[in-house]
């Protein structure tokens, strides 16, 4: 059993049903109802649940490139968002079950483990042995994790959102995610194949037997949004959609340099605006046939920074052919070898790696 001495002050819950045509929307939909459930609806505890097609969705401090694998999510249609609490880069399809829990403003710990609590009893109840650990995670007991949790707060309320793995599609999990690989060696782990586990396993029930009987469990009430309920949560969607947001939020800066035969050194200083070329600054003792500056700016400059959108602009602007002796192989592999310090270490990354 998993007690906690406040749980019946949240659980149950009150369950928000949503109109069938809002099944099947992107996860921006659902994060920004979440929002819209915190400021519109009357004073009480809110639960739903939702699932997506594959999507990868990042933490509010993360950088794309650097988590992701973005050129394999869009070769690939898979989806990619931003959510506002923190944490890390969670891979989910239809085989995860999404929950959302809001409520008013509480402090973060104690929610934390009432809501983790709740869903790991649920689970009991059902037939998987469960166990609460780590800062927000829920495992199979002498197993892996199953559940990862993540939250942050609005104005009066406090916002828990989890994702609930019953199962996966490795490949697509494998080629979205690149995981920071200290963070596994920090954890005692060459891999995070070890560190999850599957629901289907240990359950008889399907995915969506399963997301109907933990919604019977963990609520005894329900609020029924409207189409326009619906309407308020788009326009709401809206900022989530912003390509600023999700590619636009940290600046940092990277560089690559080499010493090219016959050309001699080029320094190539980028800045970026998340994921997204700020700015390119080129450096270096060859000899320039046109101004090397401006075309090199001009051909990186509001790139989304993957190896194949650097690639793109090679291979579109040739930007090589105002260095004397430089040649487009040489440039991409320069730019190839730079990108891949955000790519070399993929492993298969954990869809609820929310740490």
């Amino acid at each position: 059993m998993h007690n906690m001495s406040n749980l019946q002050s949240i659980f149950p819950a009150c369950h928000v049903v949503f109109p069938a045509s809002a099944d099947s929307r992107r996860a921006t939909f659902y994060l920004a109802a979440e929002e819209y459930i915190a400021q519109k609806l009357p004073a009480d505890n809110y639960l739903f649940s939702w699932q997506l097609s594959p999507t990868v969705v990042i933490g509010r401090n993360q950088v794309v490139h650097q988590e992701i694998n973005l050129d394999f999510c869009q070769a690939e249609g898979i989806d990619v968002v931003r959510r506002k609490s923190g944490g890390g880069a969670i891979f989910a399809d239809q085989h995860n079950i999404m929950w959302s829990l809001v409520t008013t403003a509480c402090a973060v710990e104690p929610l934390f483990q009432v809501y983790a609590h709740e869903v790991a009893r649920s689970l009991d109840s059902l037939g998987a042995q469960t166990e609460v650990s780590g800062r927000n995670d829920i495992t199979l007991k002498n197993g892996g994790k199953i559940c990862g949790n993540a939250f942050y707060h609005l104005a009066n309320h406090s916002i828990v959102h989890g994702t609930m793995l019953y199962d996966t599609n490795p490949r697509l999990m494998q080629g979205a995610l690149t995981p920071d690989v200290s963070k596994l060696q920090s954890k005692g782990v060459s891999s995070v194949r070890s560190r999850v586990a599957l629901l289907k396993d240990v359950l008889t029930l399907t995915v969506t037997e399963l997301r109907s009987r933990l919604s019977s469990l963990m609520t005894n009430r329900t609020y029924e949004l409207t189409e326009n309920d619906l309407a308020g949560i788009e326009k709401l969607e809206e900022a989530y959609n912003n390509p600023a947001y999700l590619y636009g939020r940290i600046t940092s800066d990277v560089e690559r340099k080499a010493v090219i035969p016959g050309c001699g050194t080029v320094a190539l200083y980028f800045k970026l605006r998340g994921t997204i070329i700020e700015d390119v600054h080129l450096t270096g003792d060859f000899f320039e046939l046109a101004d090397a500056q401006k075309t090199f700016h001009d051909a990186f400059c509001q790139v989304t920074f993957t190896p194949q959108n650097m690639e793109n602009a090679i291979r579109n602007h040739h930007p090589e052919r105002t260095i004397r002796n430089l040649t487009t192989e040489q440039l991409l592999q320069m730019l190839s070898d730079f990108s891949n310090l955000y790519y070399k270490q993929r492993l298969w990354y954990c869809m609820l790696h929310l740490l």
